[in-house]
Parts: structure tokens; sequence; C-alpha cells
């Protein structure tokens, strides 16, 4: 392709220390009730950079102003040059409005890699929980954990077929918890509470992978010290905030209530 990300995009990758790319939509589909897939195509193994990282989009609000919103990188294809995301639409926010109408062709501006979350590598077994919009992340960490160990997913899914699997290593001690929201709120911590307080921790130091709605993330995390864990034990990142949109720059606005 020859045309170039907006100025706006190679200013602000180069503060953050990041890649500024035009990619373009190689397909879309819609994976369940909530979960849509897009696959873009270029720079694909720079901009995925590792599992847990994430990529910034540029996108028009319904005002028409421009906005960026991130998604966690769910797959790379080294041989075709793309790399996957899925999007999830239960709310009608600019990027849930995009990737349904996004069309094979299309150019996408986008900043990679994005995100500070890994896999700590010296623990015998890894927890990660949240919500639907986490499932690419914690699927694309787990497939990468160093054989033999074990994960464990905690995922609270607003319909029943959001209940995405994903292939893992025979080696890999799998556990998954899916909780139906039911009719609590975004914000109610109660469903992934229900489906923490019904699992064992194994043994070790093992380390938590968090995330999802803002305050739900903050009363898991709590919980979790309660269990025991340490501090350094638990990686967080609220991806959403229930009742407010993200800001400009992709993230929930970090101000109390």
């Amino acid at each position: 392709m020859t045309r170039e990300p907006d100025d706006s995009s190679k200013q602000l990758a180069a503060r953050v220390g990041a890649v500024a790319s035009l990619c373009e939509v190689a397909s879309t589909a819609q994976l369940s009730t909530s979960i849509y897939q897009v696959a873009l195509r270029g720079n694909a193994v720079t901009l995925a950079g590792t599992p847990g990282n994430d990529v910034m989009i540029r996108l028009d609000d319904a005002k028409g102003r421009h906005v960026r919103r991130r998604y966690s990188v769910r797959d790379l294809d080294v041989a075709a040059d793309e790399f996957t995301l899925w999007i999830t639409i239960e709310h009608d926010g600019p990027g849930s409005v995009w990737v349904k109408k996004a069309q094979p062709g299309e150019p996408v501006d986008v900043i990679g890699p994005r995100g500070k979350i890994h896999l700590d590598p010296s623990a015998p077994w890894h927890l990660f929980i949240g919500d639907a919009s986490g499932l690419a992340a914690f699927y694309r960490m787990a497939q990468s954990i160093e054989l033999p160990s074990r994960a464990i997913f905690i995922v609270e899914i607003d319909a029943s077929d959001d209940a995405l699997s994903a292939p893992f290593d025979e080696q890999l001690g799998v556990t998954g918890i899916f909780v139906n929201r039911e009719q609590r709120s975004t914000s109610d911590p109660a469903g992934l509470l229900s489906g923490l307080a019904a699992l064992a921790l194994p043994p070790g130091d093992g380390h938590a992978y968090l995330f999802g709605e803002f305050h739900v993330m903050r009363v898991l995390q709590s919980a979790l010290l309660d269990r025991g864990l340490q501090p350094d034990q638990i990686s967080h990142k609220a991806f959403w905030r229930s009742g407010r949109s993200n800001a400009e720059h992709g993230e929930p606005e970090k101000v109390e209530d």
C-alpha cells in the first residue's frame, strides 16, 4: 500500500515508543452474539508484538470526531502478514459500529504494539479473569505458556455462544469457567466473584491476569489479595468502564465516581 497513516498517528507512535502503520481489512466474521473478529493485513509482526499486547485504531465516533480505541491481538499469521482482533459489540461504541461495517481492502490506521502486561514466565499456573473483552488476550497469552503448565479461565459472558473455545497443547492443563451475566449490571462483580469462589487455587505462586470492566477489576483484585496472592502476582487492566465511553486515547478515564 502506498498510503500513509495520519500524521497525528505518527506523532503519537513516536511519543509512546510504538509504530504507526496503515493496514487494510483482510476479513471480518461474527463469531458469536457479542464478538466479531477482524483480520488486519500489513506490518503484522511489528504491530502485534508479544502475547498480551494490543493495538490502537483510529476511528470516527458518532459525531464524526477522530478517536482511538485499543484492542488486544488474538492471533498472528506471519506468512499472511495478518493479525486478528476480537471486538465485542454489546454496545454501540465506535469500534463495534466500525467492525460490523468493515469491508476487505478498507484502510485502517493502526498504532502498535501497546500494553505492558505479559506472561510471568516463572509462574507454575496462570489465572485469567474478566469479561468477553479480555478473551482475545487471554487465549493468545495462554497459547504461549511454556509447557507443561496450567491455565485457568473465569470469564463472564452476555450470551451462551460467547463462550468461545481455543486450541491448546495437550500438555497445558486447562480449566474453563464461563459465567452468564444474566440480568446483572456490567459493573456488578458478583458473577466473576462466584466463579472465583468456586475455584481452589493450585499450589505454588501462580499469576493472575485481570482484564475487563473498571469497577469489576478493582473488586477482583481485592478478592485475590484476600485469597493470599501478593500484589506482584496480579496484573490487571481496565478495558472499559460501565456507563462511560472510553477517552479519546482509547482507555477508560481514571477518575473516581
